[in-house]
């Protein structure tokens, strides 16, 4: 329950910060334009009507003034804003690789050639 909660909370989080807000309200504005023009047009007229950017409503006004005000708002605070990655990079020269060869070495196991010593050595403590 406290998981889904808290999903809940962040979805609607996050759809507050993206500006969900103004296409709630835009949408809800649009439905009742549209329940409004449609009881004196027919359905084409009203739907026409109510998204061709002529005729808006009061509700309309008033989500272009809050999206207006949120983007002058949020215009401020970019600009104090500190650069906390620092994109120059300092240069940095490497010498030129030398090639090394190394040393050839044979090596030869003598004594890894040898059968192991029968019998087995007896135990200390047997």
């Amino acid at each position: 329950m406290i998981d889904r909660l808290g999903r809940a909370a962040l979805i609607c989080t996050l759809c507050l910060s993206l500006g969900g807000q103004w296409l709630a309200l835009q949408s809800i504005a649009w439905t009742a334009m549209l329940v409004r023009n449609a009881r004196h047009e027919p359905l084409a007229a009203a739907v026409a009507r109510t998204f061709d950017g002529a005729h808006p409503c009061g509700l309309c006004h008033a989500v272009a003034a809050g999206k207006k005000s949120e983007q002058k708002s949020s215009a401020l605070p970019a600009m104090a804003k500190m650069d906390l990655i620092c994109l120059v990079r300092p240069l940095r020269v490497e010498p030129p690789a030398v090639p090394y060869s190394y040393p050839r070495t044979l090596f030869t196991f003598a004594e890894g050639s040898l059968a192991p010593p029968v019998p087995p050595p007896r135990s200390l403590l047997a």
